[in-house]
């Protein structure tokens, strides 16, 4: 943990990864499921927060994956920590209030909580889902930067739903990766981080881009970098990334906190924040002001 970093570039950094990830949801929401011919026939190229979509979305509504980070932010500020059982009871109360959308692997998950009482549910080769993934913003904050704290964080929300090799893995890289936006580093580096899971666990391959970006993990991790790393700006890789259809809405969501931490929230355009409920934003940041002040970087002695 003997890193070098500026406190309050961090604090700007996740601000902008809570924010794009908000954005990058809302903005894919409105294309989740439809093809690559069907949003260019329909839109030309999606660049606006419309809303609509399947869910027929407000504009600017996000969906299940900006709302269940939410929970994880909540449960630490209610336990003043972390605590696998209050992330729990928050998915447990957002599941009863009725919300948008929850992926199937996600409601199964709750419900065994709900049920039993069950704080990780048993592996299962088939729950490869990338609705895990999408929740990993919270857990990267508060730990940074304790490498372990973050494994540790990663896994433990991730198998209150999803308990499965690839998305372990999927977790634990995008994880370390929002570690090393914090931290300022180059794309170059981060790509070397995507390319080790690919040694890894080769169905993450994102070159050559095979184009599939369903809700598979793998299959949402490869779309995510592939724009990620051939994206110039925030808009560029946000708009690719979404354009591709499928699951939209969470390779939105994903590669808007990776693309918000490293180009910073004035990296957004405007145009799509004005979208967004004050409300939403308005807790987006007390989320990032609170998970940084409660993380191992946070609780450093000042200069």
């Amino acid at each position: 943990m003997n890193l070098q970093f500026d406190l309050e570039e961090v604090r700007q950094r996740a601000r902008g990864a809570f924010l794009g990830m908000a954005v990058g949801d809302a903005l894919g929401a409105t294309v989740e499921f439809m093809t690559v011919p069907e949003i260019s026939a329909r839109y030309g190229v999606h660049r606006e927060i419309i809303g609509g979509g399947w869910l027929r979305l407000k504009a600017g509504q996000v969906t299940d994956d900006t709302e269940m980070a939410l929970c994880i932010v909540r449960a630490v500020a209610t336990s003043q920590g972390w605590s696998r059982e209050a992330i729990a009871r928050e998915f447990a109360a957002w599941l009863k209030s009725r919300p948008v959308d929850c992926g199937d692997t996600c409601r199964k998950g709750i419900r065994a909580f709900m049920l039993h009482g069950t704080l990780e549910v048993p592996y299962n080769h088939w729950d490869g889902g990338n609705g895990a993934a999408m929740r990993m913003l919270p857990p990267a904050l508060l730990s940074f930067p304790d490498g372990e704290l973050l494994k540790k964080y990663a896994l433990e929300q991730a198998r209150l739903t999803h308990h499965q090799e690839l998305s372990d893995a999927a977790c634990l890289c995008i994880g370390a990766m929002l570690h090393l936006i914090l931290q300022g580093v180059s794309k170059n580096r981060l790509r070397r981080e995507a390319e080790a899971l690919v040694a890894r666990h080769h169905q993450f391959g994102f070159e050559p881009y095979r184009r599939l970006s369903s809700a598979y993990v793998a299959d949402t991790l490869a779309t995510v970098f592939h724009y990620f790393f051939k994206g110039r700006d925030f808009e560029h890789c946000l708009t690719g990334v979404v354009n591709q259809g499928g699951d939209a809405d969470t390779t939105g969501a994903i590669c808007g906190m990776l693309a918000g931490g490293y180009y910073g929230s004035e990296g957004i355009p405007r145009h799509w924040l004005k979208k967004l409920d004050r409300r939403l934003v308005a807790e987006l940041e007390r989320a990032t002001e609170g998970l940084i002040a409660a993380s191992p970087a946070g609780r450093l002695p000042g200069p």
